[in-house]
């Protein structure tokens, strides 16, 4: 038991400080496989039960992830974890039984300084009904977003400034004209046309005006 949670201890660099010493124990009582992968787009972690041919618990999370966002996404794949010990293929994968899980084993990492101030009161909120993944939910993303390391003049589409230009990824760039309830209206300046942005698509700013604006 001690050497497999020495094993799990280079964890603590990836964790907000003090956090490793609380998670420590979930390594010691099940045998979990964790596997730290590149940056996946699609997805933060990734849990799978045990098989015949792989008799362990198999977690991945993405590295490049902020502490906060790191200890919230190893919580989220033990939920997982808990779920299928408990219920194995009984339960729906982010159903009511691992909301519980989840609600479980997060809540005792509340109120001991392990999340700034901003992150733990939008993921207070967020663990009245927590999704499949934090980017589900509007508010706890751009809360973690502020802890992200971005590239220089990389910022969210709420952040963007009211009239102001962004490009996009595929090098189109728009104006930001206008906050609905869910989206914000942006004119592309290439073809006029409208298109509604999710406010936490990464974009980039810039100043410029286009010459064909």
């Amino acid at each position: 038991m001690k050497k497999q949670e020495k094993s799990f201890s280079f964890l603590s660099q990836f964790l907000p400080n003090g956090a490793y010493e609380q998670v420590a124990p979930f390594f010691s009582s099940h045998t979990i496989h964790l596997t730290l992968t590149n940056e996946r787009r699609s997805v933060l972690g990734d849990y799978r039960h045990p098989t015949p041919d792989v008799p362990c618990h198999r977690i991945s999370i993405n590295a490049n992830l902020n502490p906060y966002s790191f200890l919230i996404t190893l919580l989220h794949e033990l939920a997982h974890l808990f779920t299928f010990v408990h219920f194995h293929h009984k339960a729906a994968p982010h159903g009511n039984e691992w909301k519980t899980q989840f609600r479980h084993i997060l809540i005792p990492f509340m109120g001991k300084r392990f999340f700034p101030s901003d992150v733990e009161k939008a993921l207070s909120a967020y663990l009245h009904n927590p999704a499949a993944s934090t980017c589900t939910d509007a508010e706890l993303f751009k809360a973690l977003y502020r802890y992200d390391e971005h590239k220089p003049g990389f910022k969210l589409v709420d952040d963007v400034g009211m009239n102001q230009f962004f490009e996009t990824e595929d090098g189109e760039v728009y104006q930001k004209l206008q906050k609905l309830r869910t989206r914000t209206k942006c004119r592309n300046i290439n073809n006029g046309k409208m298109y509604l942005f999710q406010g936490i698509v990464e974009v980039k700013a810039t100043r410029r005006k286009p010459e064909y604006a």
